[in-house]
Parts: structure tokens; C-alpha cells; sequence
């Protein structure tokens, strides 16, 4: 995980200063919040990180172990997110290609450390569904923790999933996704 925040740094700061947000879905966020991190410690602000669909960095869960299993384990677990179409999941000349991608993800994933006070300066948007099987809503608030600035939790009905949909999910209109802040659709905390 640092290595990759490392290199993401290191092509963000060759380029010209402009106003930075990111947006991070899943292990996206963890990634986007260490390289906020690295991009702070060398004095290059970031404007906002929104963080989709996963929990604060420090709120580990002991790991499920997917990284180690074989590939039909994988699978299975790509299942039950239900955030991949059958379709993809289904092709097995596909499959066999990102398996080891998905395996590598698991393990960053599964292995990530962070320290409860790692913070970073800039506002936090947790974009999180109320049932979501992956990020509990006081894991989604935990983020609170690692900000030093405004963290606020919109949450939205059912499981704020991937490309698939489960029943009673709903996708949230994109306006509500990247509303102010200070909106009325989350709790907004300030330290």
C-alpha cells in the first residue's frame, strides 16, 4: 500500500500546482488517504477526499483471509459482494487474467496498518450504505478520527455497491454524492 501511495505522490507533485480532490472507492479511499498523507507532508494541500464504500483506515477487522485463498475462493467472495456481473465473473479467460490483480488488492487490503491518530488536513465526504456488508456505519464514522478537518457520513439506503445492485438498493443521484459538505444529508463533524 505505501509503495503504490509513494508512486501516485511522486506523479502528483511533478505536476502544476492545482487544487487536488480525491475520490476513492473501496481500497481506492485507504489509497487516496496515504497519499493525502504524503502529499500534506511535503506541503501540497489537497482540497477534499471523498471515500466510498470503506471503512476508516484504523478500523481493522481481523482479516478474512481472501488474499490466501485459491481462486475459487476468490470467486466466491466477488460473489456474495455482489458487485461484479455475473457476465464478468462468468468468463473464465477473463478471470484467469485478474486474478492475481484481485488476490494482490485482497492482500493490501487485508494487511493495512494504520495508526488510530494518522490524520490528514483536508475535509472527508464517507459516501456509505446504511447495510452495506463491508462497512458498518460506526466503521464509516470512524473517519472522523483521521481528519483534522470537517468529516462528514452521507448515507444512503441498502449497500453503496460496486456496479451491481442487490434488491432494495438504491444508487443515490450523483448530485447527492458530491453535494456541499455542510449539506443535510450527512453528519458533519468538526473537530
Amino acid at each position: 500500500m505505501g509503495s503504490l501511495a509513494d508512486r501516485i505522490h511522486d506523479l502528483l507533485v511533478r505536476q502544476p500546482p492545482l487544487p487536488v480532490t480525491f475520490f476513492g472507492h473501496s481500497l481506492g479511499a485507504t489509497i487516496a488517504f496515504e497519499t493525502i498523507r504524503r502529499l500534506e507532508a511535503g506541503g501540497s494541500p489537497v482540497t477534499h477526499l471523498f471515500a466510498s464504500g470503506r471503512r476508516a483506515p484504523s478500523a481493522h477487522r481481523d482479516a478474512a483471509g481472501v488474499h490466501l485463498r485459491d481462486d475459487d475462493g476468490i470467486l466466491s467472495e466477488l460473489r456474495r459482494l455482489n458487485g461484479t456481473a455475473a457476465s464478468v465473473l462468468g468468463g473464465q479467460e477473463l478471470m484467469r487474467a485478474a486474478l492475481p490483480s484481485l488476490r494482490a488488492d485482497y492482500q493490501a487490503a487485508e494487511t493495512y496498518r494504520c495508526a488510530s491518530k494518522a490524520t490528514i488536513d483536508c475535509p472527508v465526504t464517507v459516501l456509505t450504505g446504511d447495510s452495506d456488508p463491508e462497512t458498518t456505519l460506526p466503521e464509516a464514522h470512524a473517519w472522523e478520527r483521521h481528519t483534522t478537518s470537517t468529516c462528514t457520513v452521507r448515507t444512503f439506503p441498502g449497500a453503496l455497491l460496486h456496479h451491481g445492485a442487490r434488491e432494495g438498493d438504491r444508487r443515490p443521484p450523483r448530485g447527492a454524492l458530491f453535494a456541499d459538505a455542510d449539506g443535510d444529508r450527512g453528519t458533519t463533524v468538526r473537530p
